[in-house]
């Protein structure tokens, strides 16, 4: 039976105009710009904007559920409270530890993922980094091991989807080619790279700039770094977490600005596992060092459109554009042939009002 929900503000992409979408057995079948699809089973949902449910490419945890040690029921109950904020699609992201620990952790998640289809696959971020380890500790980071990686890779390809390293871990970029050429996506972070150092990741396969301003060298006018390439290198996708504390909004301005491919994450943690506290919006260490954030993808987008950008632009970097990192086809936009992901918001607030799993009303 074919559903068709209509709206004030369909954006799939594009600026929000009235519309509507038409889903059955959990696939997008159509999509119309103007007036409502005539016909029986319309589900009329007023002035709400209607999206691409969100695509999260780092998020290490919620609420007291962190995904590095997470159970069974653990990975069910923090997927219930990102598809209520409107995540229907997340990596679930692993910090640095030490190098034999991971295999049980992978198991995990690949159970986990057998599960549901929002797991769009894990994210390893470390340990692999360099000279800017922000909260990950300094005694777990190391150089890259080509043999533990070979091995990882053939045990948990299907598994693992994105790799953050450091370019200085990786002296001749053999890992970055490894991870490319195996399909996994490769970002780079946690890093004091130069600009050469950056733009050599990038001819050997990077693509991502993980959390940019984070966890690297700063822009100088002389020496641009990690950040220098990532705004002005086309082939590089930048992520920035828009909780307005990791990031200025002078800054999240000049970046958004800099380039259309910019994509919105939250480094979110758990908070409730007693690791961090939550001070200014933020979670930190005991010392005071940012250690991710207690943001939801749904207010990294209100953040960014509070700045002046268009609703549509913000939006899209919360969906169409982690789509395209990830080579993923089927979601991100409202297309035909799309899974029926969607997320209802409210016009003035941008709070999610409603969100569909594969057309189910969740």
């Amino acid at each position: 039976m074919t559903t068709v929900l209509a709206a004030r503000g369909v954006c799939p992409p594009g600026p929000p105009a009235p519309g509507w979408v038409a889903i059955d057995d959990g696939v997008v079948v159509e999509v119309g710009i103007g007036a409502a699809r005539p016909g029986p089973g319309v589900v009329d949902l007023g002035d709400a904007l209607l999206a691409p449910g969100f695509l999260d490419l780092q998020v290490n945890g919620i609420g007291d559920v962190e995904f590095a040690t997470a159970g069974t029921d653990d990975w069910a109950r923090a997927e219930h409270a990102l598809v209520q904020a409107g995540t229907t699609g997340y990596c679930p992201t692993f910090v640095s530890a030490p190098l034999d620990s991971y295999e049980p952790t992978l198991a995990r998640a690949r159970v986990a993922r057998e599960h549901t289809d929002a797991i769009l696959g894990v994210h390893l971020e470390g340990p692999f980094l360099g000279n800017a380890p922000g909260a990950h500790p300094r005694e777990l980071l190391c150089p890259v091991d080509l043999g533990w990686l070979e091995h990882t890779l053939s045990t948990h390809a299907d598994v693992i989807t994105l790799v953050t390293l450091a370019p200085e871990a990786d002296p001749g970029c053999a890992a970055i080619k490894l991870l490319s050429d195996g399909g996994v996506v490769v970002a780079l972070g946690h890093s004091t790279a130069s600009y050469e150092e950056a733009r050599a990741a990038v001819d050997a396969g990077a693509t991502v700039v993980t959390h940019l301003f984070n966890g690297m060298g700063p822009l100088h006018h002389r020496k641009p770094g990690l950040a220098g390439a990532a705004l002005t290198d086309e082939r590089l996708t930048p992520t920035l977490i828009a909780d307005l504390v990791h990031v200025h909004p002078v800054a999240l301005q000049l970046a958004i600005g800099a380039k259309r491919s910019v994509a919105l994450v939250t480094d979110a943690v758990a908070i409730g596992d007693g690791r961090f506290t939550q001070r200014d919006g933020a979670a930190r260490l005991p010392d005071g060092t940012l250690a991710g954030s207690t943001l939801t993808l749904d207010r990294a987008i209100a953040n960014v459109a509070a700045l002046g950008l268009p609703v549509e632009r913000a939006i899209e970097m919360a969906t169409t554009i982690p789509a395209e990192v990830l080579g993923l086809r089927d979601r991100g936009r409202l297309a035909p042939g799309t899974r029926a992901d969607l997320v209802a918001l409210d016009p003035a607030s941008l709070a999610v009002q409603a969100v569909w799993l594969a057309g189910e009303r969740t």
